[in-house]
């Protein structure tokens, strides 16, 4: 939940090298793979690796390593993927998404136009006449298979489609932009304060240690803090993988940079 992000969010953002702070420009685009899976996403300099990424803000996306100039092969997009039923093909597409960008998974789909097809004769002949909401989110386990053209989807998928406010409720990509800040903030400065091994209880506390000292210092919003640090509570678990994951990260961009420029392993 705590690194879930919008493709919306993403694209737009602009992408800085953390380690020259070079301005790569804007992300254009988000890819998977043919399993489904986000690996790339590319700006006009080229593509870059999911696991190059070193972090995501509300303003900002901040890579580790190099760029790939061309275009990886088996690469494929999401966004406006038409969507059909098993036995029809529905009027709809995906006009969103939320992925972790930290593991590539896709969290939900977003879907536009008429996904129930059948479903809506069914529900005109028993008298439902309500109209199907604008979007409406689709489970990544609703999915059967996903191809070059469309995205085809499990039987009864249609049924199980909810709407926006209660699909995606508990992702931070749902938060207000100054909530989202202050979480990244706060898990910036709890970087080096939360270990692998902490305790559900000692993690909570740090988190709550940190809220206090910002709230302290009265530079932020006490209602957008207060929600931001809710949600830490919440997510601790997450926010501890972050972090783990994070160093992860940081250690193979070092040793993929040192073979680049040696030829040699570390």
């Amino acid at each position: 939940m705590l690194n879930v992000i919008r493709y919306s969010q993403i694209t737009g953002l602009v992408a800085i090298d953390s380690a020259t702070a070079e301005y790569l420009g804007e992300i254009q685009e988000v890819w998977t793979n043919d399993a489904g899976n986000i690996v790339y996403l590319s700006c006009p300099r080229g593509y870059i690796p999911l696991l190059q990424i070193a972090g995501v803000s509300t303003k900002a996306v901040s890579t580790y390593g190099h760029l790939t100039l061309s275009p990886p092969s088996g690469l494929h997009r999401l966004h406006r993927l038409p969507v059909q039923s098993t036995f029809n093909k529905a009027n709809a597409w995906i006009e969103d998404f939320l992925f972790d960008w930290h593991t590539g998974e896709i969290a939900a789909y977003i879907l536009s136009g008429d996904i129930t097809g059948a479903m809506t004769l069914q529900r005109f002949a028993t008298g439902e006449t309500a109209p199907s909401p604008p979007h409406t989110v689709l489970a990544p386990d609703d999915i059967k298979t996903i191809t070059v053209d469309a995205i085809v989807l499990e039987t009864g998928a249609p049924d199980r489609l909810r709407n926006e406010t209660e699909g995606l409720k508990d992702f931070l990509s749902e938060k207000s932009s100054p909530v989202r800040q202050l979480v990244h903030e706060l898990s910036d400065r709890l970087h080096d304060l939360v270990s692998p091994h902490d305790q559900p209880e000692v993690v909570r506390v740090k988190i709550k240690t940190v809220g206090d000292e910002m709230a302290a210092s009265g530079e932020h919003d006490h209602h957008a803090l207060k929600e931001a640090v809710d949600f830490l509570h919440d997510q601790w678990e997450s926010l501890q993988q972050q972090i783990h994951r994070a160093s992860d990260r940081a250690q193979g961009a070092l040793e993929s940079a040192w073979k680049h420029f040696t030829g040699k392993p570390s």
